[in-house]
């Protein structure tokens, strides 16, 4: 029998080696899944094509065992793969996700982002593709508000949603090299 396949897509600017990727990767790992945890490409200056378009080869067809887990910018890219494949995952649980930002450090920064911010998602099409969605915001995070993005989560995605206090962005820089919060949505 096949191992369920994990996909592990960090943020921007993060890597396989950063914030709670490693542990989450030997959590699951011994939880029997097979763990995928790629370096997305060009991760200081994300594009979407490149991104949703290296995480298409990388899975390959889909299973219906299958689980993503994304953190910030990863989430819009898991959202935006699934949009354009055919069949269903089991799970998808975003971290730290977002529909809008705030607090960019400066112009370059906004270019970047600008992209995933105005180019839309057919959410009619990203919702069958999964039997549940999960978000998990923090209540203080720099980037992500709170209460605009929980809101056009629960208004387009209609997953379940998990609230930390306190977290930030759930990067190594606010403490967060461990999340035991998902391995409660798994």
């Amino acid at each position: 029998m096949q191992h369920p396949r994990l996909f592990l897509i960090h943020g921007w600017g993060g890597s396989p080696q950063k914030d709670w990727m490693p542990w989450a990767k030997k959590a699951w790992e011994e939880k029997g899944f097979d763990v995928y945890l790629p370096p997305m490409p060009d991760t200081d200056m994300p594009k979407i094509d490149a991104w949703v378009g290296y995480l298409t080869t990388l899975v390959g067809e889909l299973r219906p065992s299958d689980v993503f887990v994304g953190h910030s910018i990863g989430c819009q890219t898991i959202l935006r793969y699934l949009e354009k494949q055919q069949g269903k995952v089991d799970k998808v649980v975003l971290v730290a996700p977002w529909f809008t930002l705030t607090n960019l450090e400066n112009a370059a920064a906004w270019t970047i982002a600008d992209p995933w911010l105005k180019s839309t998602m057919n959410f009619a099409q990203i919702i069958p593709k999964a039997n549940t969605f999960v978000t998990i915001f923090s209540d203080n995070d720099p980037w992500v508000p709170y209460g605009e993005n929980k809101t056009l989560f629960e208004q387009k995605l209609h997953p379940k949603i998990v609230t930390l206090h306190a977290k930030g962005h759930m990067t190594d820089e606010e403490g967060v090299s461990e999340l035991p919060e998902l391995l409660l949505e798994l």
